[in-house]
């Protein structure tokens, strides 16, 4: 993707549908997301819906995405009636990218097919491996055969994208198990693969486990597998556009894209974060006060942080700087180049000047880079009129 496309983004909108209901909840998923709580997916939808009439207009939506949670593990219809709801508020591009989000274990062809029919093009299968001690490790329900049946069933639906989500870094995975993964995967040809490590999050079973004493993540062992990852994906046509993110080309998310370009987004439901004029927000995260608070007329909102003057600048950095095609400096990139910190990672290869675009040389660092931009003081100059010549 070219650096001028990438950016192009920021012009999009494009809005995010929390659906929090799952068959279980993984050991180690920190999202707000629940499971035994089917009976209360046509209430939550409806709160949803109410949700959206509450929102102001922001002008057709080049992308939306379904996450969760699981939305495909809910009756198809309620889906449908978010993205009417959606069409009706603030309108859909012709050529919208409309994602969903799904486990390989209950995407049958019925369901692929009645979700595609709504309007959906592009499914995210959470497959996270093709090895089943992994999964098992990870508290997955799927085997390998139904990461395979559920790309069958979406190719036959007619889905124009199909995106596999993997986790690499799991204590008992061996390198053989990650190369049989990714060589797996990659053969099932899907236009999109993300590779996440996995992460140990406070309050979570793997959490628990870990600080009593279970093996965690070595991060040194994490490092190889996401070089590796680059590599064998490299290989096989896929080019990384983000950190964690590869495609074929011309099939990038377009979502993760607006987001990173600093384009506007609503979202919708439980815990969901939007960024609407300058102003990044979010939503309330506990089920039953989210609903309560949409019924009784009130946004679900939880709290909201203004992006304004320098933080804008720096919000900017933040998230562009996690594309392959990294940002233009501005004042921001030239103020960290002139840092300590900025002109040690320089010289060290981690960032650096590329066609005139501050890029992540080295994204594995990318973390370091992002906590230099953080901790950029706010210039003397800035906001001061030029002086004139």
């Amino acid at each position: 993707m070219e650096p001028n496309e990438a950016d192009s983004f920021g012009d999009v909108r494009a809005a995010y549908i929390h659906v929090p209901f799952c068959s279980a909840v993984c050991p180690y998923c920190d999202f707000a997301v629940v499971a035994g709580a089917d009976h209360m997916a046509e209430r939550y939808i409806q709160a949803v819906l109410g949700e959206i009439s509450m929102s102001d207009p922001m002008g057709s939506l080049g992308s939306v995405y379904f996450g969760g949670g699981t939305p495909s593990h809910i009756d198809p219809a309620l889906l449908g009636r978010v993205l009417d709801a959606l069409a009706r508020r603030h309108g859909l591009d012709a050529d919208a990218e409309i994602s969903v989000e799904a486990n390989p274990e209950d995407f049958s062809p019925g369901r692929a097919g009645a979700i595609q029919a709504l309007g959906f093009n592009r499914v995210s299968f959470g497959a996270q491996s093709f090895d089943g001690a992994v999964l098992n490790s990870l508290g997955r329900r799927h085997g390998d055969a139904d990461i395979r049946a559920a790309v069958e069933a979406a190719r036959l639906a007619g889905y124009s994208s199909v995106s596999l989500d993997l986790i690499f870094g799991t204590p008992g995975e061996t390198e053989g198990s990650w190369a049989s993964t990714l060589e797996q995967g990659v053969a099932l040809e899907p236009e999109h693969i993300s590779c996440y490590a996995l992460t140990v999050e406070p309050g979570t079973p793997l959490g628990r486990s870990v600080r009593q004493g279970a093996a965690a993540p070595d991060p040194d062992v994490q490092a190889d597998r996401y070089e590796y990852a680059e590599e064998t994906l490299a290989d096989s046509g896929y080019l990384r556009y983000e950190v964690s993110n590869w495609a074929k080309p011309g099939y990038e998310c377009r979502y993760n894209l607006t987001v990173w370009a600093q384009g506007e987004y609503e979202a919708y439901g439980n815990g969901a974060h939007r960024f609407r004029e300058a102003v990044r927000s979010r939503n309330i995260r506990r089920l039953e006060a989210y609903m309560d608070r949409v019924e009784s007329g009130i946004r679900p909102t939880a709290g909201t942080d203004p992006v304004e003057g320098w933080d804008r600048e720096i919000d900017r950095l933040f998230v562009g700087l996690r594309r392959s095609a990294g940002v233009s400096p501005g004042p921001g990139g030239d103020a960290l180049m002139k840092t300590g910190e900025g002109s040690r990672l320089n010289a060290a290869g981690v960032i650096g000047l590329i066609d005139g675009r501050l890029v992540v040389k080295r994204p594995l660092l990318t973390d370091e880079v992002h906590r230099s931009v953080l901790d950029l003081p706010v210039p003397e100059d800035w906001g001061k009129p030029p002086r004139p010549r």
